[in-house]
């Protein structure tokens, strides 16, 4: 998986992010997290867990019409990402 790309919380396509990325503590744009993972240097859910992030991107995948097999597929590379090795 290329993560350079790709949110490395969520592992949304960058270029996909209508917030164009999050941003880093001093305001500067995050080349590593998308907007709806990171702001301010900090992400919007800190407690929450790779399991619980699975289930969020399957969800968000099944709503945009994946089928089920092909999110589970994608879900199952966030073990990859920098926020959850």
């Amino acid at each position: 998986m290329n993560t350079k790309a790709k949110c490395q919380s969520c592992g949304m396509p960058l270029k996909a992010d209508p917030g164009h990325g999050g941003t880093n503590a001093d305001g500067s744009h995050s080349d590593e997290y998308c907007s709806y993972c990171y702001a301010n240097g900090r992400f919007f859910q800190p407690e929450m867990t790779i399991d619980q992030m699975k289930a969020l991107v399957v969800a968000k995948l099944r709503e945009k019409g994946f089928p089920g097999f092909v999110a589970r597929f994608f879900a199952s590379g966030l073990r990859n990402l920098k926020r959850w090795r």
